[in-house]
C-alpha cells in the first residue's frame, strides 16, 4: 500500500501524473527512513532536514506538515503493509505537485507520498569477513555548495556511478567535486581514519547532509580520545588511510576493505557500530 497525501492506495491505483513536477523537473525531495517495530530511527533529524531542504527550494510548506502529522502518516503506512512489528525501509517523497514550466504555477501545491518495503536487519551490523571494494568515479563531478547536499530527486551521478560500479565489479564508488576533492560515496557519507584521527568532508564541499553522518559526529564528539576534523579529503589521502567507511541510515556503517591496491581494516568502525547500537537501544 502507498500513502498519497494521507490516502492509502494500492500500488496499481497510485498513478503519477505525467505533469508532476518531481517527474518533469526533479522538483522534489525525499527522506529514506529506517523503522523498527513502529519506531522511526532519528525521526527528528530527518524531519528538520526535510523542512530545511523545502525552504531552500522555496517550497510553500503546508501548515499540517508537522513532525507529528508526518509521523502518524508514516506509521499508518507501515501498519497498512503489516510491518508494525518488523523492520522496514520507508521513502517519504515530497514534490511541488503539478503546474508551470521551470517556474511553478500558482496552482502548484506541495504533496507527499510514502512507500515502504521490508528490511532485514533491525540493528546495525558489520560483517568482518565481507569484502567491499571501491573506486573513484571520475566521469562527472559535483559542484561544491549546500544545494548539492540536498536529498533531491536529481540523482543522475548516483545512478550512472552505480552502473559504472556494477560494470567494473566494484561495490561502490567515491564521488569527487569540481575541486577534485573526495566528498562522499554514491550512497552515503565518507569517513577516513588515520593515526587515531577521524576526517570527513564538510557540507560546503557538496556532500550530502546525512542524518547518519550527524549521528556519527555526535558519537565521536563524546570520545575524548578521538580527534575529529571536517576538512577536504584528497584522492592521495585514501591510500594512506588506516580505515575508510561509509555511513547511511539504512546500512549504518559500511567499512571499505579495498581501494585500488590498498586494503583496510575495520577495527574502529566495529567499535563505532557498537556505540551506535547502544544509543539506539536507549532510544527504542
Amino acid at each position: 500500500m502507498i500513502n498519497f497525501n494521507g490516502k492509502l492506495l494500492s500500488q496499481l491505483d497510485s498513478k503519477l501524473r505525467v505533469d508532476n513536477r518531481g517527474y518533469k523537473y526533479g522538483d522534489a525531495l525525499f527522506e529514506t527512513l529506517k523503522v523498527i517495530n513502529g519506531k522511526i530511527f532519528f525521526w527528528e533529524d530527518h524531519y528538520f532536514r526535510l523542512m530545511s531542504s523545502m525552504r531552500i527550494l522555496r517550497m510553500d510548506i503546508p501548515m499540517n506538515f508537522t513532525m507529528e502529522f508526518l509521523e502518524v502518516e508514516i506509521l499508518k503506512t507501515i501498519e497498512a503493509n503489516s510491518l508494525s512489528e518488523a523492520s522496514a525501509r520507508v521513502r517519504l517523497n515530497v514534490d511541488r505537485g503539478e503546474g508551470g514550466k521551470y517556474l511553478p504555477s500558482n496552482e502548484s501545491k506541495v504533496q507527499f507520498n510514502i512507500s515502504v518495503e521490508p528490511h532485514d536487519n533491525p540493528f546495525y551490523t558489520i560483517d568482518v569477513n565481507a569484502n567491499y571494494t571501491v573506486d573513484l568515479y571520475k566521469d562527472y563531478f559535483v559542484a561544491p555548495g549546500l544545494l548539492s547536499g540536498l536529498k533531491s530527486n536529481n540523482k543522475a551521478i548516483q545512478v550512472i556511478g552505480s552502473i559504472y560500479a556494477k560494470e567494473n565489479d566494484f561495490d561502490n564508488c567515491l564521488v569527487l567535486n569540481t575541486n577534485k576533492s573526495v566528498i562522499e560515496a554514491l550512497n552515503g557519507n565518507l569517513f577516513l581514519v588515520k593515526d587515531g584521527k577521524i576526517k570527513t568532508p564538510p557540507l560546503e564541499e557538496g556532500c550530502l547532509k546525512g542524518v547518519m553522518r550527524k549521528q556519527i559526529l555526535e558519537l565521536l564528539a563524546k570520545d575524548v580520545n578521538v580527534v575529529v576534523e571536517e576538512a577536504s579529503i584528497s584522492p592521495f589521502e585514501l591510500q594512506k588511510a588506516d580505515e575508510l567507511f561509509i555511513t547511511n541510515v539504512i546500512k549504518g556503517i559500511v567499512p571499505i576493505t579495498k581501494y585500488r591496491k590498498k586494503e583496510y581494516g575495520s577495527t574502529f568502525a566495529q567499535s563505532l557500530v557498537t556505540k551506535l547500537n547502544a544509543k539506539l537501544r536507549l532510544l527504542s
